[in-house]
């Protein structure tokens, strides 16, 4: 190595380190808002007059967009520039949340979730996260790569829980005399400064996050080349993931909101607590993930500590008070999202540095199609009789518990590339 490569190599993992830093800051604004608006949102929209089957098909809607979105950035991310791709994708967060703020047309409610970026839930299926996961590999070794995905998500977590906090804002100012409906849209307001905070973080991040040219060619832009050795691998993943995140589509935070505000009549600032000490649960949890990854390895990390969480998950269904499936939920909630740093961590380590963006971009898209097509299902189960039977909590227990079943049995025998 010469005296000049030696030199630059400080440089270089300063430069790594805080593109690192901006990716994981940029995920815990972008959460802050997205936690925000899983808990007002429904309770907003519900003032408005939309019934449950209205906002679970906003919902649906929102994430079939995400659907779409995720496939045209799998295709076309690494060659229009993946800071240039996330700096739109804020903008159109922004603008979503202009709309949803000042608009009452339930018509253009509905262009806005679909093209736009609504955060209905503190767990993200947006566009932004297949770009975020390929950038994160080239800021650390192989080995720090788990605890690189942890911190991610304990950030992410974290911003989510202060954004549920923050949808008690309209409670609490209620109090001043001002209007809930003023207060609402001054919520949807925090949802448009924080992406406009999105696009000011990754328009900092260097040229490194990139797609590294072909070794002896020039640099240029590209189209992100399709899986080569790992497509079966992936598509197996993407299919089990898929299920998951249909499940996961049923009980979305902003229809946990809605049941509870419905089922108990719960107000706006009781739920902003629960699902403020909901995510914290879930930040903390993501400490301990590195370390049981080590020790048992990512998969059986993400089988056997998503399992319990989910048998927790349908008995909120059987609670007959509010503090009682607030219990259960929390409960929950420290085990249920210790798989998502390991299923990006394992999902990365399955296939070459070259496909990960499509891998990246093919998973989030199972996700996206998986979640897409189940809130507006939530949303018949919380009209009438059937919300006294907490169906959608049943359910997406029952379909994630087989879902992690059949990901053991599938990829426990599956060697990694690293």
């Amino acid at each position: 190595m010469t005296q000049a490569a030696r030199a630059a190599m400080p440089q270089e993992r300063t430069r790594a380190t805080a593109d690192a830093w901006l990716i994981i800051m940029a995920r815990g604004v972008r959460s802050f808002a997205y936690g925000l608006m899983a808990v007002a949102l429904a309770i907003a929209l519900t003032r408005r007059g939309l019934s449950p089957l209205a906002i679970g098909s906003l919902i649906t809607l929102s994430l079939a967009g995400d659907f779409c979105g995720t496939y045209v950035i799998g295709l076309s991310a690494d060659h229009w520039g993946r800071r240039r791709t996330l700096t739109a994708l804020a903008g159109l967060m922004a603008l979503t949340g202009v709309v949803f703020g000042l608009v009452g047309a339930y018509p253009l409610l509905a262009v806005a979730a679909f093209f736009g970026t609504l955060g209905t839930s503190a767990s993200e299926t947006a566009p932004f996260l297949p770009i975020e996961q390929a950038m994160l590999p080239l800021t650390a070794t192989a080995e720090r790569r788990t605890m690189l995905f942890a911190r991610y998500n304990l950030v992410a977590s974290l911003g989510g829980a202060l954004g549920a906090l923050a949808a008690g804002l309209p409670d609490v100012l209620a109090g001043a005399g001002v209007s809930r409906g003023a207060g609402l849209r001054l919520l949807f307001g925090l949802y448009v400064a924080a992406a406009l905070g999105v696009a000011l973080l990754v328009a900092r991040l260097s040229p490194a996050v990139e797609v590294a040219p072909s070794a002896g060619h020039a640099p240029r832009r590209r189209f992100v080349p399709p899986l080569g050795r790992s497509r079966d691998v992936v598509l197996k993943l993407s299919a089990l993931f898929s299920l998951d995140a249909a499940a996961g589509g049923l009980v979305v935070q902003s229809l946990m909101a809605l049941y509870f505000h419905l089922r108990f009549g719960v107000a706006l600032a009781p739920l902003a607590a629960l699902f403020f000490g909901a995510n914290t649960l879930t930040a903390l949890s993501f400490l301990a993930v590195p370390t049981i990854a080590r020790r048992i390895g990512l998969l059986n990390t993400m089988v056997f500590t998503h399992l319990p969480s989910n048998v927790l998950l349908a008995l909120v269904a059987l609670m007959p008070t509010f503090p009682l499936a607030a219990l259960m939920l929390l409960m929950r909630q420290t085990l249920s999202q210790m798989d998502v740093p390991t299923r990006q961590a394992y999902t990365m380590a399955l296939v070459a540095p070259e496909e990960r963006t499509a891998a990246a971009s093919v998973t989030s898209l199972a996700r996206s199609a998986g979640s897409s097509a189940t809130p507006v299902v939530a949303g018949i189960f919380l009209q009438g009789p059937l919300l006294a039977l907490g169906l959608p909590f049943v359910l997406a227990g029952g379909l994630k518990a087989a879902q992690d079943l059949a990901l053991w049995v599938v990829f426990r025998g599956v060697r990694l590339t690293e």
